[in-house]
């Protein structure tokens, strides 16, 4: 199989929240767009963290609770997340999928956020190869 970098799979179109985007908004988005995760970036467009729907279950089970949704999504977010350099190989991609749980990661290009990789984006390139 030839070698082909991440950077031509990745979905460049993201959910990027900042920190003080309100947990309701952040959820509705995820859901909306069926995303596997969102990038949290500062004003400056670092990446501060992701979002994946796993981190919202607290909010959402605390507003069926108490009929209220609270909280902003620097309260939930995973902070420092794990990211794959845009020119990783799909294969080395690959096999990082196998051994981390992660449904997703950023994929970075000398330090900045560029695009996302899923894993039906990794599986998809697979099928396109043959």
């Amino acid at each position: 199989m030839a070698e082909r970098e991440i950077r031509t799979i990745m979905s460049r179109d993201m959910l990027i929240f900042q920190e003080t985007t309100p947990m309701r908004d952040a959820i509705a988005k995820l859901v909306e767009g069926a995303q596997p995760l969102a990038c949290v970036c500062g004003e400056e467009g670092g990446l501060l963290g992701v979002l994946t729907p796993k981190d919202c279950f607290t909010t959402a089970l605390n507003a069926s609770y108490y009929q209220q949704w609270s909280g902003v999504v620097a309260d939930h977010m995973t902070r420092t997340p794990r990211t794959l350099p845009a020119d990783t190989d799909i294969i080395a991609a690959a096999e990082t999928f196998q051994t981390d749980p992660f449904r997703a990661y950023p994929i970075t290009d000398n330090g900045a956020l560029v695009g996302v990789l899923s894993r039906h984006d990794l599986l998809r390139a697979f099928l396109d190869l043959g």
